[in-house]
């Protein structure tokens, strides 16, 4: 997000988001409001397009995502194998992404609030 008021504003008093989170690049709903928690961790994220071949482990350090306690929240999303213990979260319809990551030791999702739309 551009502005620490941009990301609040998405975000209720209680840190839940406040609009339905849409794919960025297709009509597909991925969340309904009130279904995650805002929340600043760092994360490297592979980017969802890369700028030559030879950068296959290009990442970007992201900080701001919703927080996802249960997979079955997701109204779609798209899961990758396994890659170093976390699995890609992408969408469900258009297959782009990594929108985010599912964390196998915790069981929690992370969406990334500039990966995303919200309406």
């Amino acid at each position: 997000m551009s502005t620490e008021t941009d990301k609040n504003s998405l975000a209720d008093q209680d840190k839940k988001n406040n609009s339905k989170v849409y794919c960025t690049f297709c009509p597909s709903k991925m969340l309904n409001a009130g279904a995650a928690r805002l929340v600043n961790i760092e994360f490297n994220l592979p980017y969802v397009q890369r700028k030559r071949d030879d950068e296959v482990d290009q990442k970007e350090l992201l900080t701001d995502f919703w927080l996802v306690e249960d997979m079955y929240t997701f109204e779609n999303i798209g899961v990758s194998q396994t890659v170093d213990n976390v699995k890609y979260l992408a969408c469900a319809d258009c297959e782009r992404g990594p929108v985010g990551w599912h964390d196998l030791t915790t069981k929690k999702s992370y969406i990334a609030l500039s990966r995303v739309k919200h309406e």
